[in-house]
């Protein structure tokens, strides 16, 4: 019996190509397909204008502009933005995704109304965010004066860098570059920094002169009302209290996953975002997913080109043939990494992104598959938790395709010798 559909999937507005997010992934990826002529391409946006993340970073360190000028965020996300426009993509903003009707058609909903749209393809490209404070499981009172440093970001973006509307003294907690960018922040906003507190070593902590507190974790807030200070520990277990009354937390990063966990999709362990192959395929045909959804904390330069790379997989589907959903052999982790991507290895070889759950000190990577070492070697110096370690695909021609999962193991070689794995968190098909 042929599937009529919904009445919802029958009243659906169509377009080609669907893409959910107006970040960096999500408006790369609309550029590319409208130019190589997709039909009509649409991008959703929740918030009130496009560009992601990235417009609220008022800093440099998003590449150069045509005459070799750096770029700050806000101007990085306007480049963006006007790139897909011109290609052809349609960019709405303030629209809101709020489910699925059908495999290929979403619901919104919109100052203008309700609506439900169907597409060819649909892209999700939502992003992630940093864990807050509840997420992290930090005990406390319950006080004014703890945000995340998105949270920093987006306040200073609408009220200006007033110290009444943030506070008079901060510590920030993370040892990433965004640590070093709400730094910079604060301190522009007439705030003070007592201390950045790291859980990494000393050399993976930068914060401008601020006073760094390495190997040392936040374990508990304290005041009535508002922040008074924290209690920290460091690697000698003593605690130590620090007056101040705001708490930045930087890093930490959780995808917004709630559309894809809505429509049914796996998630990769580790990292929770949608689960897809090497070619950005999920496990609905014709759902695609890219960008910081699936790796959060990456450079807007790395999501930009995933964008891209999920365009090509786009046109590939729309071009004809048996819709097809992610595959490959599992990918699964052993020891402290936090998440790999992608969690299927496809026939294409493809390259892997890791990340270590903490600060690695010239970790032994080794690749298996059925106990048969596909890769061996030893990353120099300090790989921080924040940055994530990139695998070429090289290696994948080894891997058999009738075979067993690949198990990435990552060790680290301190003054105790090894130390083995802490976990083992499996990807499936």
């Amino acid at each position: 019996m042929r599937h009529e559909g919904t009445r919802e999937e029958r009243a659906a507005r169509a377009v080609d190509v669907l893409v959910v997010g107006a970040g960096p992934a999500g408006l790369a990826a609309a550029a590319r397909l409208a130019a190589a002529g997709a039909g009509r391409v649409e991008v959703l946006e929740r918030e009130p204008e496009a560009g992601g993340a990235a417009r609220l970073c008022a800093h440099p360190g998003f590449g150069a502009d045509r005459r070799g000028r750096p770029l700050d965020g806000p101007g990085y996300a306007g480049r963006a933005v006007r790139a897909a426009v011109r290609a052809g993509a349609a960019v709405r903003t303030g629209v809101s995704v709020t489910g699925w009707a059908g495999p290929l058609v979403l619901e919104t909903t919109a100052p203008t109304g309700l609506e439900a749209v169907r597409a060819r393809a649909v892209v999700l490209a939502t992003g992630a965010r940093e864990r807050a404070r509840p997420a992290r499981l930090l005990p406390g009172t319950r006080v004014r004066g703890v945000l995340t440093a998105g949270e920093l970001q987006r306040t200073v973006a609408l009220f200006g860098p007033r110290p009444e509307r943030i506070g008079r003294r901060a510590v920030v907690a993370g040892d990433g570059p965004e640590a070093g960018h709400a730094v910079r922040l604060l301190r522009r906003a007439g705030v003070a920094v007592v201390a950045v507190v790291g859980e990494g070593p000393r050399a993976a902590v930068r914060a401008g002169g601020v006073p760094v507190l390495a190997e040392t974790a936040v374990t508990e807030v304290t005041g009535r009302g508002r922040l008074a200070g924290v209690a920290v520990r460091g690697r000698d277990g003593r605690p130590r209290a620090v007056g101040c009354d705001t708490l930045v937390l930087t890093g930490d990063w959780v995808p917004e996953h709630a559309l894809a966990r809505a429509g049914g999709l796996p998630l990769a362990p580790g990292g929770r975002g949608p689960l897809v192959d090497g070619a950005l395929r999920t496990a609905v045909p014709g759902v695609f997913a890219a960008g910081g959804l699936l790796h959060g904390g990456e450079p807007a330069a790395r999501a930009a080109s995933e964008g891209r790379a999920v365009a090509a997989a786009v046109l590939a589907h729309l071009g004809g043939g048996a819709p097809r959903a992610a595959e490959g052999l599992p990918v699964e982790t052993s020891g402290p990494l936090r998440w790999v991507h992608p969690g299927l290895l496809g026939p294409a070889p493809a390259p892997l992104l890791l990340r270590a759950e903490h600060t690695l000190v010239r970790p032994l990577l080794t690749v298996r598959q059925d106990g048969r070492v596909l890769h061996r070697g030893r990353p120099a110096g300090v790989l921080p938790a924040w940055r994530s370690l990139r695998l070429d695909a090289r290696w994948t021609r080894g891997a058999d395709p009738g075979g067993g999962p690949v198990v990435v193991d990552v060790r680290e070689r301190g003054a105790g010798g090894p130390t083995e794995g802490l976990a083992r968190v499996r990807g499936r098909a």
